[in-house]
């Protein structure tokens, strides 16, 4: 069993968090490759290392002394150095930043350099072999990520190892200037060390005990979702729930290797694993419920358009002549109705409304505002009768009034249009039907 173990900023805010995240690693001999993130907060109203980082590199580059800010993010590395009773010094570490922010060395080089001194504490704290993430991580001239050089590169440095700590976020060009990932980059850098080492389990730990069923803003203490299938998550993320970035998905999905997220201050919670496919029957029928609010409906009304060839094409040219994607297209034998952001539409409008009229010639246009979308996903709802009945019973009975439903010929996902003021009265209806009352 191979192992390739990421724990985030928080996880590793302290002295106390690296205790627990060591305890944890040294519990399974599995747990051989570790990601690192930088150093988060330790309390409430406390900076992140990444942003003291940011703000200290913007001292250098106006030209004002950022000394002081940079001794500043020293104390934060020796406090937790100290805290572990290492025999570690990042004097040498810290004069080369210096000499580099005095260079202008640049805002991603800046940015790397939390999780590059993580790193290094983390190696030493566990005695398992430091690998400079830049070494490994490749970026072309333009800054583009490249996969293939990447994998082989990796593949190649970590064969040999049978322990190495690779910290997160960062790679570098070929002339050596590092280069950060945009969104989610310790988790990416953590997927590609799982696909490099043919990892059978790609562990993820942060502060919570796996994905919820909802928005937990919306509804108090929802359930976590113990299985979620790859496509189910795309779905939850797209309609806005906070899961992990695409980007650090797509590297195991390729190779099939499963995902665990995981809460280091609860490491005996499961926590949710994400896979390719399973026969694992899901808890409830529904995995989870995401939504958003702001949009904009527009639905053009003209007698006989079923019969009209190429009406849905002119149709939704005209909003990409207009610089508009759009959502959702249901329709009726004589509706057509598009769903698009509110915000990107309301400037557009007029010209909207003026290129329908030459593109189809509707009998009549109308245009609703504050609108959400509510996505109903579950791998569970194909097997189950009435799942869409059951969500309009549990609508009307809160006094919800549906603007619109489709539903996806995968039977994966539902979604439904709301006003925006019936938003979390709708999601937390839908939740009780399906989660509470199997409770």
């Amino acid at each position: 069993m191979k192992k390739v173990v990421k724990f985030g900023g928080s996880s590793l805010a302290s002295a106390e968090q690296f205790q627990k995240v060591g305890k944890i690693i040294r519990s399974d001999a599995a747990r051989r490759y570790v990601v690192p993130s930088a150093p988060g907060k330790r309390f409430g109203g406390d900076t992140k290392v990444t942003d003291m980082l940011y703000g200290c590199y913007r001292l250098a580059e106006e030209g004002k002394d950022f000394r002081g800010a940079l001794e500043n993010i020293k104390a934060r590395y020796m406090e937790i150095i100290e805290g572990l009773s290492l025999n570690l010094s990042m004097d040498e570490q810290f004069e080369e930043i210096a000499k580099n922010f005095q260079n202008k060395a640049g805002e991603n080089y800046a940015a790397s350099r939390g999780e590059y001194l993580n790193g290094i504490v983390m190696a030493e704290y566990l005695g398992f072999e430091f690998v400079d993430a830049a070494e490994v991580i490749c970026f072309d001239e333009d800054g583009n990520f490249d996969a293939e050089k990447t994998d082989e590169v990796m593949s190649k440095r970590l064969e040999g190892l049978q322990q190495a700590v690779i910290p997160g976020f960062y790679g570098a060009k070929p002339d050596g200037s590092v280069k950060t990932f945009s969104r989610g980059g310790s988790d990416i850098t953590g997927s590609l060390v799982a696909k490099a080492v043919h990892a059978d389990l790609y562990e993820n730990w942060t502060d919570v005990s796996g994905f919820l069923v909802t928005d937990p803003r919306i509804v108090k203490d929802p359930a976590t979702i113990s299985t979620i299938t790859y496509r189910e998550m795309r779905e939850l993320s797209y309609m806005g729930a906070t899961v992990l970035h695409e980007d650090a998905i797509f590297p195991l999905r390729r190779e099939g290797i499963p995902i665990n997220v995981r809460n280091t201050n609860r490491p005996e919670d499961p926590g949710t694993m994400i896979v390719e496919s399973t026969c694992n029957k899901p808890k409830y029928t529904i995995t989870g419920i995401g939504g958003k609010k702001g949009f904009a409906s527009i639905t053009i009304e003209k007698a006989m358009m079923n019969s009209e060839i190429g009406f849905g094409r002119k149709v939704l040219q005209v909003f990409e002549e207009n610089g508009l994607s759009f959502e959702h297209t249901p329709s009726g034998i004589d509706t057509f109705t598009v769903y698009v952001h509110q915000s990107e539409f309301e400037s557009k409008e007029q010209q909207v409304i003026a290129g329908l009229h030459r593109a189809v010639q509707p009998d009549l246009i109308e245009l609703e505002s504050d609108l959400a979308l509510i996505a109903v996903v579950g791998r569970g709802m194909r097997r189950t009768r009435g799942t869409a009945g059951r969500i309009f019973s549990a609508l009307a009975h809160a006094h919800v009034n549906v603007k619109m439903i489709d539903q996806g010929s995968s039977e994966l996902n539902i979604i439904i249009g709301v006003e925006n003021r019936d938003f979390e009265t709708a999601i937390q209806a839908i939740y009780d039907i399906f989660v509470t009352a199997q409770i």
